[in-house]
């Protein structure tokens, strides 16, 4: 029995040492970071309550990269106990940017295309989940517009307010931020098929979901 337990620990630690190959290997536009000061500072927020550290960095060039990193994490199943977390500027408070020996996807290091704003009768920006509101901001005065509700502190993320509705001083007139957005891109890493429908319904509720609270 000893002999056995023996075995099944080696083998686990083996696994789970080749994970970073398997991750270095992935087709990428972008890099994971291994680096010592990049793991540190993904295992701290603004809250500074929680210190998780990471086992890797994902500095992603493209959603493709993300996309590849969560269906390769995916295929390799609930024994390597890899969790992901998307970070933006690091404003959270209670360790949600975090991943306890897990990969943290660093969202400002997409190379998206430059903040595109709409005109017209219903005018809208196209941004990237990793653009900081401060800078939406400059971008949309030049055509004397602004966004209809946003946070009352502007260097945080898109994505990062957004995942948590989005309340501020407008609210009460326009809606949390998520009431806003008229269209997101979400990267789940594979294809649902005939179920891509029933997917679309359950990201919504979770949106109206926030809306309520």
């Amino acid at each position: 029995m000893i002999l056995f337990l023996s075995c099944i620990t080696i083998r686990l630690n083996f696994c789970i040492s080749s994970i970073p190959f398997s991750l270095k290997a992935l087709p990428l536009e972008g890099h994971f970071s291994f680096d010592e000061l990049d793991l540190k500072n993904a295992a701290k927020d603004f809250g500074n309550r929680y210190q998780s550290h990471p086992m890797t960095v994902l500095h992603p060039k493209s959603v493709s990269d993300i996309a590849v990193t969560i269906k390769h994490i995916w295929n390799l199943g609930p024994s390597s106990h890899l969790t992901v977390a998307a970070r933006g500027h690091g404003h959270s408070l209670q360790g949600q940017a975090q991943a306890e020996e897990g990969v943290v996807i660093n969202m400002e290091s997409l190379n998206v295309e430059e903040i595109k704003v709409y005109g017209g009768e219903f005018p809208y920006v196209d941004v990237s989940g990793g653009e900081l509101w401060i800078k939406i901001l400059h971008e949309t005065l030049k055509y004397g517009l602004a966004p209809r509700s946003w946070t009352d502190y502007l260097h945080l993320t898109v994505g990062g307010t957004l995942s948590n509705a989005g309340v501020s001083g407008q609210a009460f007139r326009h809606g949390p931020q998520i009431s806003n957005v008229q269209k997101m891109e979400i990267v789940t890493g594979w294809y649902f098929g005939e179920n891509e429908k029933n997917y679309f319904f359950f990201v919504n509720k979770h949106v109206q979901d926030m809306n309520k609270g």
